[in-house]
């Protein structure tokens, strides 16, 4: 199973949702079944490390956050079997790759899975300050328990 987590620039959101995810399947033991990427459906910061101040919220959660912001290619959507946005925007940018809709089913917005959190998307924290940071990491950890509920059942 091979999961992709995509935002606009791949330095805050979905490279923390990628960290994230990647610490809870090695936790579940699943990491030999799961594997993660992250990727922007911008190329603004393509080759730069995760933002200094997600990576410094994360890591004081314990997750390390070593991805290169990539940008998303149409080769994506055939590579991975679930690709999870942010937001409504990273969301329409991506299906605009499969204008003939083959993927569609694969591509989904990551607050789908929430439990805890009722929200729409994943805020972006770019240009707020440190509350921001902590409420992406909290959404997304509610996303990514939940989640590996769901594929723990379809690969077992």
């Amino acid at each position: 199973m091979r999961v992709l987590f995509v935002c606009l620039g791949n330095i805050c959101r979905s490279p923390a949702a990628e960290g994230i995810f990647r610490q809870k399947i090695k936790h579940a033991g699943l990491d030999h079944l799961i594997s993660c990427d992250s990727a922007g459906t911008s190329a603004y910061h393509e080759g730069e490390p995760a933002d200094g101040r997600m990576r410094d919220h994360a890591k004081g959660r314990g997750y390390n956050l070593t991805s290169l912001a990539r940008h998303l290619t149409p080769k994506d959507l055939d590579h991975f079997d679930l690709i999870l946005t942010m937001d409504e925007s990273n969301y329409n940018n991506t299906l605009r790759l499969d204008p003939e809709g083959i993927y569609h089913k694969k591509v989904k917005k990551i607050v789908s899975y929430c439990k805890i959190h009722d929200v729409g998307e994943v805020p972006d924290p770019y240009y707020g300050g440190t509350d921001g940071f902590e409420l992406v990491i909290d959404i997304l950890e509610d996303s990514c328990d939940e989640l590996i509920k769901e594929l723990e059942t379809k690969i077992k």
